[in-house]
């Protein structure tokens, strides 16, 4: 009975000494993460090109517990260039997400150049003037497999004064419906497809959004020899019915390149520049209206170079084999309507015609297997595409 007594008042003594330590926790945000960190974005650089248009993206940040996850964009703001001389030219809000962009200009390249930014709520930013850095050309863009299939990129610069790169590309690939119909719905008409309304081809574009930086700082020469940009996983379906990538490379200085790499670093691990930002990054734009306050991005002014390629599953890959499963397409047959056969009333949008027997039943099939547009992108071919 002792024995019994004795558990009893130690189960009693530990549950009170966690009742108590309960009772004492409380939850501890530190300042760096309950801190409304909604500092300014600046994303974009001077293009010094021949006619090139200037663009900048502006966003605010966010903070580490904040339940957006993506930037702000900043409207209505007024954002110039500004030359050493004293010349301006601005940049107009296009109304999209954030977007700045100017007139086609020729600037001087003997010039630095500095961006300078007036938000609606009063504060004004200006980055350091900046030299011009010409970008040498892309000597090719390449493929390589079996197994994955990697984009590459060489470059080189006789001259020996760039040494630092940057890279992003674009890129666009055909899908088509799993079933073909020259067919197509209007209203409650059924038409014959063309080139502006058909369902069965589409394209898909998508820009890169990882940072992707080269240097040959360690090298003799000012080369870059085979730097992979994209890597597109064995099976994927881009590449099935055609494939195109448009890389650019712009010249950085070497504090471009050192911001460039610290979000390189950052964004591998959280998302975008404008996602939330566990590090201070040090740039070279800043709050004039309050200098204590952080602003995030790096003003470059260079030319840009570009290439582009196209990939052709069948005809330049080895066993490249779609992994990607297709859907259960539902097929049926409906009387054709009389006296116009033309008239589409049939009660469930998620079927669509296929295809007319003649002196026999209209073929319906599911819209998704029918028209391509389910799994987005555009039903009008891009002007840049090679096939027919």
């Amino acid at each position: 009975m002792v024995k019994k007594a004795s558990i009893l008042l130690l189960c009693c003594i530990a549950g009170l000494i966690v009742s108590l330590l309960t009772r004492c926790r409380r939850s501890y945000d530190p300042p760096a993460i309950s801190a409304a960190n909604n500092y300014l974005v600046v994303d974009g650089f001077i293009n010094t090109g021949a006619n090139a248009v200037t663009t900048f993206k502006l966003n605010t940040s966010v903070s580490l517990n904040d339940t957006t996850t993506t930037g702000k964009p900043v409207f209505d703001a007024t954002v110039n260039i500004v030359a050493s001389n004293g010349q301006t030219w601005p940049l107009v809000d296009t109304g999209n997400n954030g977007s700045y962009s100017s007139a086609p200009l020729n600037l001087d390249i003997t010039q630095q150049y500095s961006l300078s930014i007036s938000t609606q709520n009063g504060q004004r930013y200006s980055s350091d003037p900046v030299p011009c850095k010409q970008t040498p050309a892309i000597d090719s863009v390449w493929w390589r497999q079996p197994g994955n299939l990697d984009i590459d990129v060489t470059t080189h610069d006789p001259t020996g004064n760039t040494r630092y790169y940057r890279y992003d590309y674009v890129e666009t690939w055909q899908h088509d419906a799993q079933l073909q119909s020259v067919w197509v719905l209007k209203g409650d008409s059924i038409q014959f497809g063309d080139s502006t309304n058909q369902k069965y081809e589409c394209w898909i574009t998508a820009s890169s959004t990882g940072v992707l930086l080269a240097t040959s700082a360690g090298l003799t020469q000012d080369l870059i020899s085979g730097y992979t940009v994209n890597t597109i996983p064995a099976g994927d379906p881009r590449p099935v019915n055609g494939y195109s990538i448009l890389v650019h490379q712009y010249a950085l200085t070497e504090g471009a390149y050192n911001y460039w790499q610290l979000i390189q670093k950052t964004t591998d691990n959280v998302g975008t520049l404008f996602d939330v930002q566990p590090t201070q990054l040090i740039g070279n734009i800043h709050c004039t209206t309050n200098p204590a306050q952080p602003v995030i991005g790096y003003i470059s002014a260079c030319s840009v170079r570009q290439q582009r390629i196209f990939i052709l599953a069948y005809r330049d890959l080895q066993n490249w084999q779609n992994n990607q499963p297709g859907y259960i397409c539902g097929i049926d047959s409906i009387p054709q309507n009389t006296p116009n056969p033309l008239i589409w009333n049939y009660p469930d949008t998620l079927w669509a015609p296929w295809y007319f027997v003649s002196n026999g039943p209209l073929v319906i099939a599911s819209r998704v297997c029918l028209d391509c547009t389910f799994e987005g992108g555009t039903n009008i071919k891009p002007s840049f595409w090679p096939w027919p």
